[in-house]
């Protein structure tokens, strides 16, 4: 490899870093541990917040890094409070989080943590919501990238017809975060 090459690939990963840094991406060390839940093995990320947060199948799915620190103390208030929502014990979730997005993307986000537990709405209301009420599929695009669901609960939102659309851990754990809600909040 010559000289030219090798500065190349260095401008490169610099380049990298600093775009990766730029966007938002954490570049230090990522803790992370797994909750067992009932619609699977939740893998949890973050440095000194929770930062995402995973299911096992689906097109959000990850593996952690060879760096990361497997480190379930750093997560027991998540822990803790996951297994009461799924026990049916906690409709509202109470954490700090460290939420990396556009500020449409945020705003849409502040706005799912606002619809009660157990109900659904249309994208076209959490649209409105927004104060953007022709803007459902941008809201059903940031929607697809929370990246912290069921605490940022964004399988609330459904289609205009009723029907279940889009979720990254996959419509069947959609379908049963709606029906355990919904089980919970009759009793």
């Amino acid at each position: 490899m010559n000289i030219y090459c090798k500065r190349s690939i260095v401008k490169l990963i610099v380049f990298l870093y600093l775009r990766m840094t730029e966007q938002g991406h954490r570049v230090e060390n990522m803790n992370y541990c797994y909750f067992e839940s009932p619609v699977g093995k939740l893998l949890l990320t973050g440095n000194k917040l929770l930062e995402n947060l995973y299911f096992p199948l689906g097109k959000t799915r990850v593996e952690p890094g060879k760096d990361w620190t497997y480190n379930p103390e750093k997560f027991m208030d998540i822990i803790l409070q996951l297994e009461a929502y799924f026990k049916g014990e906690l409709t509202r979730f109470d954490l700090e989080l460290s939420i990396t997005g556009t500020d449409f993307q945020k705003k849409v986000w502040q706005e799912l943590v606002k619809i009660p537990y157990g109900e659904t709405i249309f994208y076209g209301e959490l649209a409105k919501r927004v104060a953007n009420p022709k803007a459902s599929r941008a809201v059903g695009m940031a929607n697809g990238k929370n990246p912290i669901p069921i605490i940022i609960p964004c399988h609330r939102v459904i289609g205009k017809d009723g029907s279940l659309t889009g979720f990254g851990g996959g419509l069947n754990v959609k379908k049963r975060l709606l029906y355990l809600e919904k089980k919970y909040k009759k009793q």
